[in-house]
């Protein structure tokens, strides 16, 4: 009968330790696991820049905007034509960040997170007649994560896009798309992230929506309730998209009621 092996020969030879780029020893072979679920509340890291009570560190034009049950409200009506309007944070200029709020848009008209922006900067485009002037103090220029009422499906197609307010640089990024712009080149497709209607289908009507803001370098990310939106990645490093800029929100046409409530900001700069 055959000897059954020792106990030595059964066992594993132990491999050789990893050496780790600062010249010590690596714990042991990595694990590989899915990443910990989407959450739009964690927090760690962040401030929430709005207290729900007070517009402390924002600027606005109060006959527009208000808050009401620990949320700020922007608000136009039928019959009294207001001009693209805005809220501004003065709290902190960025460039690198995590932005997690959560939005909704009721009665029609649209709006967006600004981001990058810059206030002060004149209309760049013919003001529609009958509008009285715009702001300054409040105007903002730069980029924008749209988000729009469904009042017609054109309009839809705009929620979760990349935009640039008040430039003549327009839609870089539609919904469902990863673009890039390289110094000297028109801006290219890189990837289709999705269909993008299909996409509009994450989006909650009349309900609120969680909407997340990443910018890092030349990468601006828009993610709506966990789903990745559109990319755009901009390589000139002297572009207006890629300075320290204020964040705010627009509203837009009339009627139109935005709001916005649970505001966290991550700076990295």
């Amino acid at each position: 009968m055959a000897q059954a092996p020792a106990a030595a020969d059964t066992a594993q030879t132990p491999r050789r330790p990893q050496i780790g780029p600062d010249g010590k020893p690596l714990p042991g072979m990595p694990r590989f696991h899915e990443p910990d679920p989407y959450d739009i509340n964690e927090h760690t890291g962040f401030k929430e820049i709005f207290d729900g009570k007070t517009f402390s560190g924002w600027d606005a034009d109060t006959t527009i905007w208000r808050v009401e049950d620990g949320v700020m409200i922007g608000e136009t009506l039928e019959g009294k034509p207001r001009g693209n309007n805005y809220i501004v944070y003065r709290g902190d200029s960025t460039k690198d960040f995590d932005l997690k709020l959560q939005i909704k848009v009721e009665k029609g008209g649209g709006g967006g997170i600004q981001y990058r922006s810059q206030t002060g900067v004149p209309w760049t485009r013919a003001q529609p007649a009958g509008l009285p002037p715009y702001d300054l103090r409040y105007m903002m220029t730069g980029p924008q994560a749209d988000f729009w009422f469904p009042v017609r499906p054109q309009a839809f197609t705009y929620t979760g896009q990349w935009y640039s307010e008040n430039t003549m640089q327009g839609i870089l990024a539609w919904r469902g798309q990863v673009t890039q712009t390289i110094p000297g080149k028109p801006n290219r497709l890189v990837a289709d992230i999705g269909d993008r209607q299909a996409l509009g289908g994450y989006v909650k009507i009349n309900d609120w929506n969680d909407y997340e803001v990443i910018a890092r370098g030349g990468v601006m990310m828009h993610i709506i309730n966990g789903h990745l939106m559109a990319v755009y990645i901009d390589d000139d490093p002297k572009s207006v998209n890629n300075q320290a800029g204020l964040i705010g929100f627009e509203i837009e046409s009339q009627p139109c009621k935005i709001s916005v409530k649970n505001i966290w900001l991550r700076k990295l700069d």
